[in-house]
């Protein structure tokens, strides 16, 4: 069917303000590994999509999904083992006190259930995130998403917070001080919730603050600011819907990134490989305290199916090694950023961890100008290229890589050579 007919019909059915990708919309038609390709037979690299963690259509994933789907598809209200097996073998990759599981079907049912067990065990209303996030779209979550406001506003209940940058720290204010005036600013947000009444129910951040721009946190600056939140009686809500699931190399989870322990951590996109899947871990006394004044259930989230998916996608990561791929890999990719640097003055900065590596641009490299045109210009050569990235950042001039996890050095180079040959085209 020709592009502009599905456009047309898109338009007619979601509305024209339905979010696509690029200038020019791609139509996929199917996915293998790190490669996806478009309806004409065109392969593209994916360089962008965690959904597909271990790979588009991985088959032991499939293969897993086609077994229960066949057997027993039904909510979990009833005995059986697949969730039993799944939430064992999730939790125990978190360790500590992180061992009660909740489980829903994406990330904004899961920030907002974390963030509904906070409120009932804190008995406070009040949410600290930063001031350029996003966490989902239900309306509790819009009311918290500075990054994209809605129409509900944000909310009277909700302090932001700026995350310190450490490519661009005022002059004057090392590190040290940047993780000071971070703390500072968690506690001048506890203070203000209090004179209102709401008081601090909880401190949510993305870990590797995505939406921000991935930048690099200063040394203890959360750690500051998650002590400050457990003084006020507040909780440490860890974001893991980008960051988690072996991406950032090093770790499991990106809050294993500093010596915080968050009491929730929230999961979505890459648990599933692409089927809706999402959940919480907790403490347990968090869980209990919340089970004497609620009841929660959900009909599909833990269903036999996406628990029998959902362990599947564990075994892959651990079979296959992806989190020190991810490390390799990422690190190549980083430092093959790094020499394109060398030779192209619009990338400023880079950063990341694991495979999930950003590349600033900007119009100057003293002062630091973003060039939010050129990193839009960037990421549509590349898909007219055969690569496929997304930008990101307050200024939305962070090139964004994101690639499933089994992505290869060759990939890497792939990705690197393309990215030369944008740039040139400056």
């Amino acid at each position: 069917m020709p592009q502009d007919t599905l456009l047309e019909r898109r338009h007619r059915l979601l509305g024209a303000a339905s979010p696509l990708f690029y200038s020019r919309p791609l139509h996929l038609v199917r996915g293998d590994g790190v490669w996806l390709f478009d309806a004409d037979g065109r392969r593209y690299l994916d360089a962008y999509n965690n959904v597909a963690n271990v790979g588009h259509c991985h088959p032991h994933v499939v293969a897993a999904l086609e077994k229960q789907a066949k057997t027993l598809n039904t909510h979990t209200r009833y005995l059986h083992e697949a969730i039993l097996d799944y939430g064992e073998a999730l939790t125990a990759t978190m360790g500590g006190d992180l061992s009660r599981l909740f489980l829903c079907c994406s990330g904004t049912e899961a920030n907002e259930l974390a963030l509904r067990i906070a409120k009932a065990c804190s008995g406070a209303s009040g949410v600290i995130v930063t001031d350029f996030c996003y966490h989902g779209n239900s309306s509790t979550i819009a009311e918290l998403c500075t990054a994209y406001p809605g129409p509900e506003g944000i909310g009277a209940n909700i302090r932001t917070v700026t995350a310190p940058d450490s490519y661009r720290l005022p002059q004057g204010v090392d590190e040290d001080a940047a993780a000071e005036i971070f703390s500072a600013e968690v506690e001048a947000a506890i203070a203000s919730l209090a004179e209102s009444g709401m008081n601090t129910a909880a401190l949510l951040v993305d870990t590797v603050f995505t939406t921000e721009g991935l930048p690099n946190m200063p040394p203890g600056a959360m750690e500051k600011a998650v002590a400050s939140v457990h003084a006020a009686g507040g909780y440490y809500v860890a974001d893991e819907v980008q960051p988690g699931f072996g991406r950032t190399g090093e770790n499991m989870w990106g809050y294993q990134l500093y010596g915080a322990a968050p009491d929730f951590v929230t999961l979505g996109k890459p648990m599933g490989n692409g089927h809706p899947l999402a959940g919480v871990v907790c403490r347990p006394d968090l869980a209990e305290e919340f089970s004497e004044k609620a009841m929660y259930f959900n009909t599909f989230g833990g269903n036999p199916v996406a628990a029998a998916v959902g362990l599947a996608v564990l075994e892959v990561i651990e079979r296959e090694g992806l989190m020190a791929n991810a490390l390799k890999v990422g690190n190549h990719l980083r430092a093959g950023l790094g020499e394109l640097a060398e030779r192209h003055d619009v990338i400023g900065d880079v950063r990341g961890h694991g495979l999930f590596c950003g590349a600033e641009f900007v119009h100057d490299r003293a002062a630091k100008t973003p060039a939010p045109d050129a990193t839009a210009a960037v990421v549509d050569a590349m898909r007219e290229r055969g690569v496929l990235i997304s930008r990101t950042g307050r200024d939305d001039n962070v090139l964004k890589i994101r690639p499933p996890l089994p992505f290869s050095t060759e990939n890497a180079d792939l990705l690197l050579q393309t990215l030369d040959h944008s740039l040139a085209t400056l």
